[in-house]
């Protein structure tokens, strides 16, 4: 079951791109910038990492070609690395970028948090839309 970030996990203002109540995108792997499952952002938050995504191992391999090794486990981060199949708050760059490239991996739009649209286009993230 997905949660709502009003569960405790944020403000109840955090809203997806489609208007409603932000959901948790995953607790495993824990993701987020604030690593609570949530794809929520803030002023600390340079990277916006904020659209919730479906990994596959063909984003994976784009990602660690443009200079973002997401795959390889970095324990002394408390990094699992990812796999196909994750879900991961990705930063609303990347997605676009993958998404110019056409590796761009699919969206979870309750999981998304609004500040994505004005980065990707809400058409564009409609386009790669998965069921939650």
């Amino acid at each position: 079951m997905i949660r709502s970030v009003t569960d405790d996990r944020a403000d109840a203002a955090d809203r997806n791109v489609l208007g409603g109540p932000l959901v948790a995108c995953s607790t495993d792997p824990m993701t987020g910038f604030y690593r609570d499952g949530c794809c929520r952002t803030g002023d600390d938050d340079h990277g916006v990492h904020t659209v919730c995504c479906v990994l596959t191992d063909s984003f994976l391999e784009f990602s660690r070609a443009v200079g973002n090794d997401l795959s390889t486990p970095r324990p002394e981060w408390g990094f699992p690395g990812l796999k196909e199949g994750d879900r991961w708050c990705l930063c609303a760059a990347r997605w676009r970028e993958a998404d110019d490239a056409g590796m761009a991996p699919k969206v979870v739009l309750e999981a998304t948090h609004e500040r994505s649209v004005s980065i990707c286009g809400l058409e564009r993230l409609k386009a790669l839309a998965v069921d939650s």
